[in-house]
C-alpha cells in the first residue's frame, strides 16, 4: 500500500496569504480591463454581450467544447455548448446593423490546460464593418500600448523574452517566416497542384528535423513547422504581425483578391507567443459551409466527434457587410504585461 505523500498541498487561490501574493496582479488586471474599456470607447466601438450558450460551438477541427444540456417546463431537452469564442454570434450583431463592436467573453475549451492556456479564459473580440484588417493590425498596437501602461509595464516578458509595447509591431509574411526561420519557400510548394502540397511541406519539414505523423496532412504539417521553427523567433524586441497565411489556413478568412493562394489573415505575437488571430471575414456563405463541413469530416475523422453547423449564422453572413475581426487572449497578455510564470495567476478565480 502506497504511504500518502506527507508534501504539503499548496495553498487554494483564495487562502489570505495566496490572495495577498496574487493581489498586485489582479488588480493591474482590473486596471487594464478599464484601459481597453476607455480605448474602444474612444474609438467609437459598442460593448456588447454575447450568450455563453450556444447551439454550436464553433467548427473547427482542433476545438474541443464543453456541452449541456437544458430543459424546458414540459421535460423537453436541448443540447447546447458552452461557446469557444463570441464570434458567431457578434457577426450576427454585425448582420443585424451594428458597425463598431467589441466584447470581453468568458469562453471554454476542453482539453486546454497548461502554462498558457485555462479551460475557461478572457477572449477580447473587436470587429469594424467596412473596414481592412489592417485596421486591426493599428488597433492591436494601440492595445498594447494602452495595456502595458495600465500594468505599468515597460516591457512584455515571457520565459527570458522580451517585447517593447511601445514600439511599431514588425509586419512579417508567413512566407518571409518561412524561408527566414526554416529556410523553406513555401510561395514554391504552394504552386502545383493540391495533392502535391503535402509531400512538398512533409519534405521540407524533415530537412530542418520536424518529425512528422504518418497521417499528417498539409495542414498538420504547416502547423507543426510554425509550432517548432517560426513562433519562438516572433515577437522578440518587438510585437510580430505575422500575415497573409495560405488559404488552406483561413479559417473563416476571405481570400486575398491581389493573389488566392493566402487568405486576409493575421496572427499577433509578443515573446514567442500568440496573443491574437485576425480575419478579413470571409461573407460568402457557400464557401463557409463548405469549409465547415470539411472541418467537421475531419474533427469526426480524428476524435470520432462533430458539432452542428450554426444555420443562423450563414444566414447572418448573406446580410454581413465587408468586415475585418479579431480575437486576442486577454488574459495572454495580461500575462505578459505582468510578468506572472502561469496564466492561472492573472485569472481571479482559477480553477484548483
Amino acid at each position: 500500500m502506497r504511504r500518502a505523500s506527507s508534501a504539503p498541498l499548496p495553498l487554494p487561490w483564495w487562502a489570505p496569504h495566496a490572495h495577498r501574493d496574487r493581489a498586485p496582479v489582479l488588480h493591474a488586471r482590473a486596471r487594464c480591463i478599464r484601459a481597453i474599456r476607455s480605448w474602444f470607447e474612444s474609438e467609437g466601438f459598442v460593448e456588447v454581450e454575447t450568450g455563453i450558450l450556444q447551439a454550436s460551438p464553433g467548427n473547427e477541427t482542433h476545438l474541443h467544447a464543453m456541452a449541456t444540456t437544458i430543459e424546458d417546463a414540459d421535460g423537453m431537452r436541448q443540447p447546447l455548448f458552452l461557446h469557444t469564442s463570441p464570434e458567431f454570434a457578434c457577426k450576427k450583431l454585425i448582420a443585424a446593423g451594428e458597425t463598431r463592436i467589441f466584447t470581453l467573453a468568458r469562453v471554454f475549451r476542453d482539453k486546454e490546460r497548461g502554462a498558457l492556456h485555462h479551460p475557461e479564459f478572457t477572449m477580447l473580440e473587436w470587429y469594424r464593418a467596412n473596414a481592412s484588417y489592417e485596421a486591426l493590425m493599428h488597433d492591436c498596437v494601440a492595445l498594447l500600448e494602452v495595456t502595458a501602461k495600465a500594468c505599468g509595464a515597460t516591457k512584455l516578458r515571457w520565459r527570458g523574452r522580451e517585447a517593447d509595447p511601445f514600439t511599431t509591431a514588425e509586419r512579417l509574411s508567413v512566407c518571409g517566416a518561412f524561408s527566414r526561420f526554416a529556410g523553406i519557400d513555401l510561395s514554391a510548394a504552394l504552386e502545383g497542384e493540391p495533392n502535391e502540397l503535402r509531400e512538398k511541406l512533409a519534405a521540407a519539414a524533415r530537412k530542418i528535423g520536424v518529425r512528422l505523423a504518418p497521417d499528417d496532412d498539409p495542414s498538420d504539417i504547416f502547423s507543426r513547422i510554425v509550432t517548432e521553427k517560426i513562433e519562438p523567433h516572433l515577437g522578440i524586441g518587438r510585437a510580430t504581425i505575422l500575415f497573409d497565411y495560405p488559404i488552406s489556413q483561413a479559417a473563416l478568412a476571405r481570400p486575398k483578391p491581389s493573389d488566392p493562394r493566402f487568405a486576409e489573415r493575421f496572427e499577433l505575437y509578443a515573446c514567442g507567443v500568440e496573443l491574437a488571430n485576425a480575419f478579413g471575414e470571409l461573407i460568402d456563405a457557400k464557401e463557409q459551409r463548405r469549409r465547415f463541413e470539411a472541418d467537421m469530416a475531419e474533427k469526426e475523422r480524428r476524435y470520432h466527434e462533430r458539432y452542428p453547423i450554426d444555420e443562423e449564422l450563414l444566414a447572418a453572413l448573406e446580410l454581413m457587410p465587408p468586415t475585418s475581426g479579431i480575437a486576442l487572449g486577454l488574459d495572454r497578455l495580461l500575462l505578459l504585461s505582468t510578468g506572472a510564470a502561469r496564466i492561472e495567476e492573472v485569472i481571479w478565480t482559477p480553477l484548483p
